[in-house]
């Protein structure tokens, strides 16, 4: 049997290393440090260090969580939530939505042709489920009708 030397990281290369993985904001990496017991003034200070080097960038950050979000089929109103929740700022998420033009009007289309297979509702029951779950995914009223719309 072999020994390793100490497992013990260091703060900054246990941020280093969750960076290394994917882009995290800086709260959500402030969270992760903390939960693996380093002191906040610790990983404030290895936030600053990683924002200064580039490591971490809010706006790389949301433009990479808009582009998830919208591969699952997932509206507007829906990405501009769950990037608040992880406390990104509304102007970084105002640019990341410039920088990552999306046709809100044929995502929700197409979400709702993956979801449904292309079936109009059959009565108002169903038509009710499929607007709540597209008002689920975070499509506007307007974004909705048109996705429901029986055009093409």
């Amino acid at each position: 049997m072999y020994s390793h030397y100490s497992t013990a990281q260091t703060c900054k290369e246990a941020a280093i290393q969750l960076l290394s993985r994917r882009d995290h904001g800086q709260y959500e990496l402030r969270q992760k440090l903390i939960a693996k017991g380093y002191a906040s003034e610790e990983a404030d200070t290895v936030i600053a260090f990683c924002v200064e080097h580039g490591y971490l960038d809010e706006l790389r950050f949301a433009e990479s969580q808009i582009r998830q979000h919208v591969a699952k089929g997932h509206g507007e109103r829906r990405i501009r939530q769950e990037l608040t929740q992880k406390r990104v700022a509304d102007v970084i998420i105002e640019q990341a939505l410039l920088n990552e033009p999306q046709d809100w009007f044929e995502l929700a289309k197409q979400t709702a042709w993956k979801k449904f297979k292309g079936q109009q509702a059959s009565d108002q029951k169903a038509y009710a489920k499929q607007v709540r779950f597209l008002q689920y995914r975070g499509f506007s009223f307007e974004q909705i009708s048109y996705a429901l719309s029986e055009e093409e």
